[in-house]
């Protein structure tokens, strides 16, 4: 499985691998970059925008969002049973094989938030954690192996308003060329966020820079340029210093973090050879 690839983007775009060695990176002092992750997702980054000395600027393409709450099925109880406090209940018994949970990057620390293993079984001893050292959905299908026909569960989410990024599918094409059985659900939405989340791009004063941290949020942005009658060509001629980054599927230890794309901004612009310093 490859990558994501964001089309219709300039070929100046950068496909961060994470920050290489040697001596720091040059600050980011003074430049105003803007960023289209969800605010979920943006607040963490636009933290590390402001203590690097750049000026933030938050145009979400793109909102995750909770999925929309269903009816709940109405059941007979008596009173007995409405008035006798709920029993603690986990989808894995206490014994049994080892369950593996695969997750990547930054998720892998919300696992262990708010007891969320110990909500799937009683026993830790019976949870696996599996967490690749390439963060990446490619990493992960490598570190899970050969699966002999068992099932996987696949929390995914329900794109909406926009067509679903390749990722999900070929993960999921992934898993079953190496013998599992996934299942996708839905565990959450991608939601578009409508047509104007453009203008901040196109207003002045112009951006030193746009970050992108997933195919979504591009198709987003793209899709509200087009609403507003734009084309990303268009755009580029209209701010031709404006670097273009992609925070993606990478190989690095700095995936998760969001250092590696901002290491990378910042070289660029250190470079003596670099045309738009």
């Amino acid at each position: 499985m490859k990558g994501p690839v964001f089309r219709g983007l300039p070929s100046y775009l950068l496909n961060v691998c994470g920050g290489g060695g040697g001596a720091p990176p040059p600050p980011l002092k003074g430049r105003r970059i803007a960023f289209t992750a969800p605010p979920v997702h943006g607040a963490r980054l636009a933290e590390l925008l402001q203590v690097r000395g750049a000026e933030p600027l938050p145009i979400p393409t793109v909102f995750v969002e909770p999925l929309p709450p269903q009816s709940p099925h109405s059941a007979a109880t008596s009173p007995a049973e409405a008035a006798a406090p709920p029993k603690p209940w986990t989808p894995l018994a206490d014994s049994g094989e080892s369950f593996t949970v695969g997750a990547l990057g930054k998720d892998a620390e919300l696992l262990h938030h708010d007891g969320f293993l110990s909500k799937l079984c009683r026993n830790p001893h019976r949870i696996r954690v599996l967490v690749p050292e390439i963060a990446s959905p490619d990493g992960l299908v490598a570190a899970l192996g050969e699966g002999s026909g068992k099932k996987i569960l696949c929390p995914v989410p329900a794109v909406v308003g926009l067509a679903e990024p390749p990722v999900v599918p070929e993960f999921l094409q992934a898993l079953a060329a190496m013998g599992w059985a996934p299942a996708r659900v839905p565990a959450y939405e991608t939601r578009w966020a409508g047509a104007a989340c453009a203008a901040s791009l196109l207003a002045a004063p112009p951006v030193d820079a746009v970050v992108f941290t997933s195919t979504a949020e591009v198709e987003g942005l793209l899709k509200a340029l087009a609403a507003a009658g734009w084309r990303w060509r268009a755009v580029a001629e209209r701010r031709p210093q404006m670097l273009v980054a992609a925070h993606v599927d990478v190989v690095g230890s700095k995936f998760s973090t969001f250092d590696g794309v901002l290491e990378a901004l910042a070289a660029r612009w250190g470079s003596p050879s670099d045309p738009l310093r």
